[in-house]
């Protein structure tokens, strides 16, 4: 039997759903709509009476704000009762409905029969809109076609049941006889994204079997050969030519961003502080003598696309699990995010078909992610969000975690014999195919393809699991672990018994739901699953811990000694792979890479007509550069306790902090500092310089707050376009030449990273076709370390009086620039790196920050001085009064040129020469006197010759900062 709990606002309540949904109407000119009335409700199938079902309604609705309606269904009632229209929103079948689950499980603990339990969303519309209007609006702003149904009117449903009997058939791909044509076709059909040359290999290898593949082995191979999971464009043997000649790459990766690790820790030799760096599933430095730190960041782009909340909801908790699967387990400290979306204000009318607008993108990942920190309790304390019109049919969400783990836990072995135990989450259908979905480019059609690639999260079995897990570490209970992710278990498993081998027996597997096959267990990634491998003699004792905790375990197989996979389905062997084959049988990638970098031309303001307070207005205004508080407010950054420096800072805490510091022990003074540097614009000139300056950016946020320049690690995240376009995948490679040049000559180790290829989106327009692709998107993820937290500063001015010093050389480079951007120039140099003089720059600053001779600091970057200026007093309060050493055009590049390796510093008078002291010790020019702080609440910058270039209030600038997305 079938029972409903409907519930709605009391008559003196405010329907907040509905007036949200009439906005986001009146956003896409749905005009006809004009009534909008919502509910929410519970179904519940089940042994309930009358009685049992008001149980579950008292239990489950809010007698203070709603009302409760108790029905059988289904529904007999009119759809068109009262002149209105009638849409339910429900989750497709076997979609994971985690608020009806725990509905479920508080029902049972009430002592009611319940079976299963669906949440439902309610609409009712005004019967005479338009039916044209009412399909966009039902498609659009009520439902995401991924993982919703909407069903129209009374709900006709008499059983919530999504599973069903399965009968075992083993199938086989008749991969030996197909021709190269047939291969793609399977290849393309199948979701696996495997070129012609891996088919191919495929092909022979079976021929050489003299037997087809099972259709489990085929999905073995392509998960363990997608780009997601081998990197395998990046790793590939790459021809590279640009203006210097032509440079072969056996492996590309290896021999850039590896290779710059490599050559430092070769160099630093005994102090070495690296542990463990691409080798497992996150990075790990040394912290203390009691304690390393580890790090991941992850991209979840493609899934976030077509469900921007389940994308992201699980983009962050699989970046979780990756320290939780690193060494023997590492405990989550805390998280940081960066978005890239299109600008919120498109018009709907610009979009492509199959893209969801930006705002409503926007709104899923944000609070994706937010959901799922805040429920796991683990501070999000650093991030970023920037706007471009390409992100549009690929917006970009990286996540990343930082977690401590014991001294002597960071290492792991697989022993043959262990027993193959997987612990978490049940498996289901979501998230077939994600790894080779990842690996695709989008297109119109990826959201009918590829919507089973949507995975939706559960933090609170994720928090479960990560506290089972530690606590089975410190116990030894097991060997090894590593996350259940991508690929699902044919990636967990197939990763840890690569040296050993491995036996599965599928059918031990715990499911969600009935009727699931051999193969979709295998490749599933549903979430919040972890594989380890437990000797015998400790399963019982893991099994009751586990137990003790509320967390499912069970034993999958053993690991082997044979070094193969071997996959069975109730004692039939239903795949058998060597590992091999799995993990060295894939053919290389090989590419053609091209970079012409484009002709630079020299600063010209000649023609355009602006005031300089006015562009420091429409920077501060523009989407990039603009406040993201309104983002910010909605993490919960001081939970754990250990937060020092906030993503906010100042007297109203709500200043632009430069970076994170977090005390990851809370009986030590030591603590982590975080930040990132992103610059997609600097890309459409010169990727080499895009990156090295993401990294410079990364290094100076950094340092600013107070990280030891010699102790900062660092992570690369490549988001690009289709890279089998030689001019695409060149602007790659002259990224990754900077990555290794600018990690060496600043002594920084890439600890980990990771790539998300193929970001394009294509479509169709009244017959033509059209491919939006990303800009050239480098993420830089820093770690820094202090000594002491006591001595970390930050960016608002503190005290009337103070001087404020430029520390740095402003040069020409306008290219690329927020300058730009808001006032249409198109010519000027890209910012550089002087490799030579930054890492002496930083450590005069850290040297002076320790010293307590600077009261803050804020690195120069986005819109260059003049931002930097502003930012540092609209957060402090205070004003500033600016005198240049230049006027004309030169006074104008001084303001917002965008040139790296500069900060703004607050100094008391009587400390100006320990500062110049501590510069001219290092060979290098005393910081530039740019002026005082002042109690005048304004930003007054004169030019050399007296001239006032900008004098603005400071209650109005950050007023216009704050401005662009204090709606969100």
């Amino acid at each position: 039997m079938l029972w409903e709990i409907e519930m709605t606002p009391l008559g003196s309540e405010v329907d907040r759903e509905g007036q949200l949904a009439l906005v986001e109407c009146q956003l896409r000119n749905l005009n006809s709509i004009r009534q909008i009335r919502t509910a929410r409700s519970y179904l519940i199938e089940g042994k309930l009476d009358e009685t049992s079902a008001a149980q579950a309604a008292s239990l489950l609705s809010d007698a203070v704000v709603e009302q409760a309606v108790i029905r059988k269904l289904p529904d007999p009632t009119d759809p068109k009762q009262g002149g209105e229209r009638l849409f339910n929103v429900l989750f497709k079948p076997g979609v994971t409905d985690n608020v009806g689950r725990t509905a479920l499980d508080a029902l049972k603990n009430l002592g009611v029969q319940a079976e299963g339990v669906a949440t439902c969303r309610k609409y009712w519309i005004n019967g005479d809109s338009d039916a044209a209007e009412v399909e966009r609006f039902t498609t659009r702003v009520l439902s995401n076609d991924s993982i919703e149904r909407v069903l129209d009117g009374p709900l006709q449903l008499d059983s919530l049941s999504v599973g069903g009997d399965y009968q075992f058939e083993l199938k086989h791909v008749a991969i030996r006889e197909m021709d190269d044509d047939a291969l793609m076709r399977q290849s393309r059909e199948g979701q696996l994204y495997l070129s012609l040359d891996e088919m191919q290999t495929i092909r022979a290898k079976f021929q050489e079997l003299d037997r087809d593949p099972t259709d489990i082995e085929l999905e073995t191979i392509a998960q363990t050969w997608s780009e997601h999971c081998s990197h395998k464009t990046l790793a590939g043997r790459i021809a590279y030519v640009d203006e210097n000649g032509e440079k072969r790459f056996e492996n590309m990766l290896k021999e850039t961003v590896f290779a710059a690790t490599q050559t430092i820790r070769k160099n630093l030799g005994a102090d070495d502080w690296c542990v463990s760096v691409f080798k497992d599933n996150a990075g790990i430095v040394f912290f203390d003598d009691k304690q390393d730190v580890c790090i991941k960041v992850e991209t979840h782009n493609h899934p976030s696309a077509l469900e921007p909340y389940g994308g992201a909801n699980t983009g962050l908790g699989g970046v979780i699990r990756d320290p939780l699967g690193t060494g023997m387990g590492a405990r989550p400290v805390c998280n940081t995010d960066v978005f890239c979306f299109a600008p919120p204000d498109t018009p709907f009318d610009h979009l492509p078909p199959g893209v969801l607008h930006p705002r409503t993108v926007m709104h899923g990942v944000v609070a994706g992610v937010r959901d799922y920190g805040n429920r796991m309790g683990i501070p999000t304390v650093n991030g970023a969000v920037y706007f471009d019109e390409r992100y549009l049919g690929n917006p970009l969400v990286y996540c990343g975690n930082i977690a401590m783990i014991p001294k002597g836990m960071s290492e792991k072995e697989v022993i043959p014999g262990d027993y193959i135990v997987s612990i978490g989450g049940r498996t289901g259908r979501d998230g077939i195919h994600g790894a080779t979905f990842s690996s695709a480019e989008l297109t119109h059609e990826s959201e009918d393809l590829s919507g089973g690639a949507v995975q939706i999260g559960n933090p609170i079995t994720e928090k479960m699991v990560q506290d089972v897990l530690l606590d089975a570490r410190d116990q030894g209970l097991f060997n090894a672990v590593t996350d259940c992710g991508a690929g699902g278990f044919s990636s967990a498993v197939g990763e840890m018994g690569e040296e050993t081998g491995a036996e599965v027996w599928l059918e031990k597997a715990p499911l969600k739901y009935s009727g699931l096959s051999y193969t979709e267990i295998w490749i599933s990634e549903a979430q919040e699953r972890m594989v380890l491998s437990v000797p015998e003699h400790n399963w019982q004792a893991f099994h009751d811990l586990c137990a003790s905790e509320g967390v499912e375990a069970s034993i999958l197989g053993r690991f082997t000694d044979t070094k193969d996979l071997v996959l069975k389905y109730e004692d039939k062997v239903v795949g058998h792979l060597p590992m091999s084959l799995l993990h060295d049988g894939r053919p290389p990638v090989v590419r053609e890479a091209r970079y012409q970098p484009p002709e630079e031309t020299q600063t010209d303001f000649t023609g355009l007509d602006f005031q300089h307070g006015d562009v420091l207005k429409k920077i501060l205004g523009s989407w990039n550069i603009c406040s993201k508080e309104s983002i910010i407010r909605q993490y919960d950054h001081e939970v754990q306790a250990g937060s020092v420096v906030k993503p906010l800072v100042g007297v109203a805490n709500d200043g632009p902090s430069d970076a994170a510091v977090v005390r990851p022990d809370l009986t030590t003074q030591r603590g982590l500092v975080i930040s990132c540097g992103m610059n997609p614009f600097l890309g459409d000139c010169d990727p080499y310089w895009m990156a090295a300056s993401a990294i410079d950016e990364a290094f100076r946020n950094c340092v600013a707050v107070g990280a030891d320049p010699n102790r900062i690690a660092i992570l690369d995240n490549f988001c690009w376009g289709n890279t089998e376009r030689p001019e695409t995948l060149g602007s790659l490679v002259r990224a990754a030449l900077a990555c290794h040049d600018v990690a060496i000559a600043y002594s920084a180790p890439f600890v980990s990273g990771k790539d998300s290829l193929n970001n394009e989106f294509s479509y169709e327009d009244e017959g033509n076709q059209k491919t939006i692709s990303i800009p050239s998107s480098l993420l830089i993820t820093a770690l820094g370390q202090v000594e002491n937290i006591e001595q970390c500063i930050t960016m608002d001015l503190k005290a009337s009086g103070n001087v404020l010093l430029l520390v740095g050389e402003t040069q020409d480079e306008i290219g690329g620039s927020h300058f730009n951007v808001v006032t249409g120039n198109q010519n000027g140099i890209v910012p550089k790196v002087d490799l030579e003089t930054a890492p002496k720059v930083f450590a005069a600053v850290h040297h002076c920050v320790t010293a307590g001779a600077i009261r803050s600091c804020h690195d120069v970057s986005e819109g260059g001085v003049a931002v930097s200026v502003a930012e540092m007093a609209f957060a402090g309060g205070l004003g500033v009064d600016v005198k240049l050493d230049s006027s004309g055009d030169e006074a104008t590049i001084a303001l917002f040129s965008e040139s790296n390796t500069r900060f703004v510093i607050e100094v008391a008078e009587e400390n100006v020469a320990k500062i110049n002291q501590a510069f001219t010790d290092r060979g290098l020019p005393t910081p530039t006197h740019l002026g005082t702080v002042t109690d005048s609440s304004a930003v007054i910058v004169k030019d050399s010759a007296g001239n006032t270039l900008i004098d603005e209030k400071i209650d109005e600038l950050k007023a216009i900062w704050q401005r662009p997305l204090a709606e969100f």
